[in-house]
């Protein structure tokens, strides 16, 4: 269920190297069915910066509210418009076409401080 070729955040995101210095972001799947239905996602735009950690979105689904938080520093260079027009697809494919947002990492080696694979999959056991 969690991928091996992404990393993780405690705070459930995921991040994948593309190989050329961009970063995919979205919410694992253990988010998604924690959440249930998601009917809302709010992104920001296309040129804003932050710290690892800091809050850069949210997530509503029918019965709760919940914040994104940046796994590493970096800068927005995309985000996926199809989940703004259709969030369910976060519910459906949230490895896939449910991804959020692209990042150019302010340094591309704060990747290797999020979990693995095994070491979410631990945490999400507990």
């Amino acid at each position: 269920m969690f991928p091996e070729h992404l990393r993780y955040t405690k705070d459930h995101e995921w991040v994948q190297d593309d190989g050329n210095g961009i970063f995919k972001v979205g919410i694992t799947d253990f988010a998604q069915r924690e959440l249930g239905d998601i009917v809302f996602v709010e992104l920001p735009l296309v040129g804003d910066t932050f710290e690892a950690e800091e809050e850069f979105g949210t997530v509503e689904a029918v019965k709760t509210v919940s914040q994104l938080f940046m796994p590493i520093a970096g800068e927005v260079i995309e985000i996926n418009s199809t989940i703004s027009d259709d969030p369910e697809v976060i519910n459906s494919d949230p490895y896939g076409e449910g991804w959020m947002i692209k990042i150019r990492p302010q340094k591309a080696d704060d990747l290797q401080q999020l979990l693995t694979a095994n070491t979410y999959q631990s945490l999400v056991s507990e």
